[in-house]
């Protein structure tokens, strides 16, 4: 059985702005590649796991979100990162679907198709929604702090301030 790293996107490897459509604005977070890149030979597999709502609400197209997603992807290989796959829920709130975070069901699908051990497995995330996602999954949690999203301080594993205090917590998990 694999470990894996469950990675919010938006606010989390790359800088949050909201419904986020333009490929050109992909900027990823200081330190997200570096330390990602050294989990990554260290054996951790890497997924993404993403609530898109916008798409629902008309506020992205489907193929603005791919072009993003694209251009993202192309931002970790250049810095010889692999994501394993990237999971998006694009559905709104309201629906009640069974993907939207903090359901865990990306992360069972994940574990079911992929080998992956969720008690030996970590989420990340810059919201309650994708800590309460991995607490559901039965993985651990980290909540990459920032000032736009309060997370009660019990919630998390860790709290980290920044991709290198993640590298060093999960360098000695």
């Amino acid at each position: 059985m694999n470990r894996a790293l469950f990675l919010d996107r938006d606010g989390t490897v790359i800088e949050e702005l909201g419904y986020l459509a333009d490929p050109t604005q992909v900027r990823l977070l200081p330190g997200a590649a570096e330390a990602l890149a050294a989990l990554q030979t260290q054996g951790w597999r890497l997924f993404i796991v993403s609530n898109q709502s916008g798409v629902a609400r008309g506020l992205i197209q489907p193929e603005q979100m791919d072009a993003v997603q694209n251009r993202f992807l192309d931002l970790m290989r250049e810095h010889g990162i692999e994501i394993s796959e990237s999971y998006f829920c694009v559905h709104s709130p309201e629906e009640n679907c069974e993907c939207r975070k903090p359901s865990p069901w990306f992360l069972q699908q994940a574990a079911a198709g992929h080998g992956i051990n969720l008690a030996q497995s970590w989420m990340i995330g810059d919201r309650e929604g994708d800590l309460l996602c991995g607490v559901n999954a039965g993985c651990s949690t980290i909540w990459l702090k920032n000032e736009l999203f309060e997370v009660p301080k019990s919630l998390p594993t860790f709290i980290a301030s920044n991709w290198m205090e993640i590298l060093d917590r999960l360098l000695r998990a």
